[in-house]
């Protein structure tokens, strides 16, 4: 066997040396299509035929060199991932704007160019995962924003983690806590500060005006969470509901911070059964502020 010459040995053990630093396994790497597939294998429901959880840019024979599981791959989020070695992303909302990812109608935007050129030139794989992660039993997000909340002895069922039951602490102490643990800027409230909360149920994410009034409207229920409404839909139904004598509130928490537990819970799951590169969860900033506490630019 012919000795290794110091260049050579040089550029083997900096290799070496690169993969240790990144956290790269010296083992035999895994493609971006290796990974859905195990994602589909392990989530415990059917795969849908019809569905938006898809790879939206890169190849399926890429290799993966890490992954980042995030609640919404921003273009932020996406440079981020990009800096710590993760060139597969698990996106939980889309990245480009509209939930069914079509892009016909802004095909020439500069916005949309520049994070597909982004994309392309550092090798990024995007997949969106939502549908299958929703219908996991128990839903993937409601169990990560339950367990983010420390609210795990509060679920009444754990098939179904949205419905919750608490000892009556008051409304506004109920709603600091939970700015606390999500470390939320824009929460908004209805309903009396005062008001003891007993009967919770959640939606997180988006809430729809026929299923946000069918939630509210439940006699035995003190407070509906949800992550975003329509403010001339369900928010008006509910501020009527208060003004008609009903003792209920409704907590707004913002998109981001409503879903971001269940892509911490996603992190880890899929450490489960995928060992061969590094696995982080890359958290979504809140994209509002507060004027009394603007943010530092």
């Amino acid at each position: 066997m012919n000795s290794l010459s110091r260049r050579e040995f040089l550029a083997v053990g900096g290799a070496m040396i690169s993969g240790v630093a990144f956290g790269q396994s010296t083992s035999a790497a895994i493609t971006v299509g290796e990974v859905i597939a195990r994602i589909k294998s392990h989530v415990g429901v059917p795969w849908h035929e019809q569905t938006v959880d898809n790879l939206l840019t890169g190849d399926p024979e890429t290799p993966v060199q890490g992954i980042a599981t995030t609640m919404m791959a921003t273009l932020e989020v996406v440079e981020r991932c990009a800096a710590q070695g993760k060139n597969m992303i698990v996106t939980h909302e889309t990245p480009f704007y509209l939930h069914q990812d079509h892009t016909d109608d802004i095909k020439s935007d500069p916005t949309l160019l520049y994070k597909l050129d982004f994309c392309k030139q550092h090798n990024i794989a995007l997949f969106h995962f939502h549908d299958h992660w929703h219908a996991r039993h128990p839903d993937g997000i409601a169990q990560g924003m339950v367990n983010q909340l420390g609210w795990q002895k509060n679920v009444n069922d754990p098939a179904d983690p949205k419905k919750l039951t608490f000892d009556g602490i008051p409304l506004a102490k109920f709603v600091q806590q939970m700015q606390t643990s999500l470390n939320a800027r824009t929460i908004r409230v209805l309903g009396n500060p005062a008001l003891p909360v007993r009967r919770v149920e959640t939606s997180w994410g988006y809430a729809s005006r026929e299923g946000g009034i069918k939630i509210f409207a439940q006699p035995d229920l003190d407070v509906f969470i949800c992550g975003e409404t329509r403010e001339w839909e369900l928010v008006e139904y509910c501020q009527d509901s208060i003004q008609a004598g009903n003792k209920k509130a409704l907590i707004v928490v913002g998109h981001v911070l409503s879903e971001q537990g269940g892509m911490i819970l996603c992190a880890d799951w899929l450490k489960s059964f995928i060992s061969e590169v590094p696995i982080q969860f890359v958290p979504t900033p809140e994209p509002f502020w507060n004027p009394d506490h603007p943010v530092q630019a």
